[in-house]
């Protein structure tokens, strides 16, 4: 069973006052708009539409609290498009974002997402230089890389990789597909260490997205590179 199927609606956000007050540890979820990023939620969830439970018009500002245990939450973050936001919208969302991402003791890490095929936009780079300091880790992932051939995803993973060097030491990378469920085992095992959580399978390699079978999901599963003698590694 996938790790996060437990995962329910829990809360809207829209003040900093209204954050959970019983939150141990959170993961957020950041991404340009159309990146992929509530597919990506939704298939760590094995949900069909739980990220857009709270997308009612007037809260696309706001972040939205998925509960996971007690105390465990993903947040779903506003998508980048607010640089086209009006001037008191744009208000609005840096004043609960930004102090958010920069203070909030209870976040653990970001998840970020990038699209495969045009990974490392302006504002992806602009996200990385401003959360790096914080010190927190940062997992990318690339995501709708089934609409990649092999060795495109390959190049894509290592153009991400060679920058996220210069970032620092505390972030990581890999493959995503919500369409093939293609690298969950490996998000699951980053994000099961952020959050806490116990994971059932050896956590398999980060980089190229596992393809299991029903034979495999009786044993630990193992990435891609590794069935193929190769290390592309880290997100």
């Amino acid at each position: 069973m996938p790790l996060f199927q437990q995962a329910a609606f829990h809360t809207t956000v829209a003040h900093l006052r209204d954050l959970p007050t019983d939150a141990q540890c959170e993961v957020a979820f950041a991404g340009r708009s159309n990146s992929g990023k509530s597919s990506a939620i939704n298939t760590l969830a094995n949900h069909t539409r739980l990220a857009f439970v709270s997308k009612t018009p007037g809260r696309t500002q706001h972040l939205n609290y998925f509960r996971l245990a007690a105390g465990k939450y993903f947040v779903d973050l506003p998508g980048y498009g607010f640089a086209k936001a009006p001037e008191e919208i744009r208000a609005q969302w840096e004043g609960l974002l930004a102090p958010y991402l920069r203070y909030r003791e209870a976040l653990h890490g970001l998840v970020l997402i990038m699209d495969s095929r045009h990974p490392l936009t302006e504002l992806d780079l602009q996200m990385l230089g401003w959360f790096a300091p914080t010190g927190k880790p940062i997992h990318v992932l690339l995501s709708k890389a089934d609409k990649l051939t092999r060795q495109e995803q390959v190049l894509s993973l290592r153009q991400v990789q060679a920058v996220l060097k210069d970032v620092g030491g505390n972030c990581t990378c890999q493959l995503f597909s919500s369409l093939k469920k293609s690298g969950v085992g490996e998000a699951e095992a980053v994000l099961s260490r952020w959050l806490g959580l116990e994971i059932s399978d050896e956590a398999p390699p980060i980089g190229l997205p596992s393809e299991r079978t029903a034979r495999q999901k009786k044993r630990s599963a193992i990435g891609w590179s590794a069935r193929h003698g190769g290390n592309v590694d880290k997100h």
